[in-house]
């Protein structure tokens, strides 16, 4: 399959390389398109002899799939350059966060859609990505290109394209909620006298550690906690404070404002 990516962000630079890991694509079949030609000089030693390009012009029309990673905010103008190359046999898949099925398939007068929401583990192999798609997108096809999103991490496909709104705020957005949680828990450990890497690494060891539990032991979350919360002891006054200030409403209530932000970008 020949692949063009337009965004040689991070993103789309995870799935390229995630491709190339494992032998899906050959750097041959890549055609790589960002406005910044310095960005595309530092990948040609690793994706050379693909295409690079600073333009969407006709060659992009050779691609069989086009991989749309540009940030949302640039769709519009990147959208009108697309429409005037697209064939079409082409598969456009969009990892474009916000931008609905609909919107693009309008801007881009073009049917054949696969909409994906990746997270930023996939630039280590370990991301989820939920992805839906549009009827005009056979079966076949489709297996192919999860065959491709799993060489990210691992996929779910959802029939209902409304669910990405929540797919963007629980894992798409996930990874910062996590990475707040170890800073915040960090700096608990410097103000009780450990020097930041000692914290750091009792916290990341700790989450590390934690992660392998969950997946693991058979049992359930509550089961987990209620292992480290001895009644009367320091994980349970922990806890007990965490209650006390609703860290579990307030939590979920940021969750559900990145739905809500996604559906605002979604209608544009």
């Amino acid at each position: 399959m020949k692949i063009a990516i337009v965004g040689c962000g991070n993103m789309g630079m995870a799935f390229a390389n995630a491709f190339l890991k494992y032998d899906l694509v050959k750097t041959s079949d890549f055609l790589l398109v960002d406005k910044s030609a310095d960005r595309l000089e530092g990948l040609r030693e690793s994706f050379r002899p693909g295409v690079f390009t600073g333009v969407i012009d006709r060659q992009l029309g050779d691609y069989d799939l086009v991989i749309l990673s540009v940030k949302p905010q640039d769709f519009a103008a990147v959208g009108s350059a697309l429409k005037e190359v697209l064939k079409p046999d082409q598969v456009v898949l969009s990892i474009m966060a916000g931008i609905a099925t609909e919107r693009i398939r309008a801007t881009l007068d073009h049917h054949r859609i696969v909409r994906a929401m990746p997270n930023t583990p996939a630039m280590l192999g370990m991301g989820i990505t939920a992805y839906t798609s549009t009827p005009e997108v056979e079966n076949t096809l489709l297996r192919k290109i999860e065959n491709l999103i799993n060489a990210t991490g691992r996929s779910v496909y959802l029939e209902d394209e409304t669910m990405l709104d929540a797919v963007t705020a629980l894992s798409g957005s996930g990874p910062a909620y996590f990475f707040y949680l170890v800073k915040s828990m960090i700096e608990a450990g410097k103000k009780m006298g450990f020097d930041d890497s000692v914290s750091a690494l009792l916290v990341k060891q700790t989450m590390l550690g934690s992660y392998h539990l969950i997946n693991n032991a058979e049992k359930s979350l509550d089961e987990l906690i209620q292992t480290v919360a001895s009644k009367g002891g320091t994980t349970e006054a922990a806890l007990r404070r965490f209650g006390e200030g609703d860290i579990d409403a307030n939590l979920q209530e940021g969750i559900f404002a990145a739905r809500d932000r996604s559906r605002e970008l979604a209608r544009g």
